[in-house]
């Protein structure tokens, strides 16, 4: 991968960007960056921010100067031990693909150049990453499919899109946040709650989790929309 890019980023921060189109090995560094950079306690940072290949860190300008922070990030990117991008923590999530509720499965999958049946065994074999988190509160964005899931959103508006539904677009899938429109495909359903407002934590996600996914059946998905709570049946693994 070449060096990481130190851009300019508005008046009150620097943007460190680790590559231009957006791969697992660079949104591992990215996440990891920012970890790094929270961690570090350098002066006059008030926010540290990643995205999907960079990351952005903001400072006050009454404290500090942009070449400080600009020196104090270089320092950082150029430690000696690597960047730990070892996965925190993994969920397990029930999600059901049958004809109640994945209505785009079939499409998604053509397009894919699979059958709905290898398009599902393919989610549900990826270990996928929360490469960012956005659009809406708490809604990953989790990657990356193969290659031949690069397939493009749609040219018109999918309405009424339920909360927890799984949806796909350019090697990506989404667990939506909250009953709303969108150009991605629907392709599943789960229970999960991904923002709980009232709670500790309102994002049940961080960027760099790892989420597997596991095919129920339509039945068993209507006893977890009806019964299971936020988690929506789905299993949280701390790891080493």
């Amino acid at each position: 991968m070449d060096e990481p890019e130190i851009l300019p980023s508005g008046t009150d921060g620097i943007l460190v960007r680790f590559a231009r189109r957006l791969s697992d090995d660079a949104n591992a560094q990215a996440l990891a960056f920012k970890d790094r950079v929270a961690a570090a306690g350098v002066e006059g940072v008030t926010e540290v921010a990643s995205s999907l290949v960079s990351v952005r860190v903001g400072f006050d300008p009454e404290r500090t100067t942009r070449e400080k922070i600009t020196s104090s990030v270089r320092s950082l990117l150029s430690e000696k031990s690597p960047l730990d991008t070892a996965e925190k923590r993994l969920w397990r999530i029930p999600v059901a693909f049958g004809p109640d509720h994945a209505p785009q499965l079939a499409e998604a999958a053509e397009l894919a150049g699979v059958s709905s049946d290898v398009a599902i065994r393919e989610i549900c074999d990826a270990r996928l990453r929360v490469i960012a988190i956005g659009f809406a509160p708490g809604q990953p964005y989790l990657g990356m499919l193969p290659e031949h899931w690069n397939i493009a959103r749609q040219t018109e508006l999918t309405e009424g899109l339920p909360r927890g539904a799984l949806i796909t677009a350019v090697q990506q899938l989404i667990l939506w946040a909250a009953d709303a429109p969108t150009g991605w495909r629907h392709i599943g359903q789960t229970a999960f709650e991904v923002y709980r407002p009232d709670a500790d934590a309102p994002f049940a996600f961080s960027p760099g989790d790892k989420v597997r996914f596991e095919a129920v059946s339509d039945s068993t998905m209507n006893d977890l929309l009806a019964n299971s709570g936020p988690d929506g049946g789905a299993t949280l693994e701390v790891l080493d």
